[in-house]
């Protein structure tokens, strides 16, 4: 979840998410860049799982969603295959 996501409807955890009013590229960083300080949020975040749930179901491909990467998540999705 990032911070320029607005809650609504259909994703009411949204609200609560750490990462709201957080600098949204903290959870996209570039290939070389270390994506620790958005993992740091996502590690603090009371709706993480809403989140990493909300991103396998949405095929989200890019940033930092739920506490993972890009290549944790597909990973993940991998083995639940």
């Amino acid at each position: 979840m990032t911070a320029f996501m607005n809650p609504d409807d259909d994703r009411p955890w949204a609200a609560r998410a750490e990462c709201r009013g957080e600098d949204p590229t903290m959870f996209f960083p570039g290939t070389d860049d270390d994506p620790s300080l958005g993992l740091a949020v996502c590690a603090r975040c009371p709706v993480r799982q809403e989140c990493l749930d909300y991103a396998i179901e949405a095929r989200e491909r890019y940033g930092i969603w739920g506490g993972t990467t890009e290549r944790q998540r597909r990973r993940m999705v991998r083995r639940s295959a």
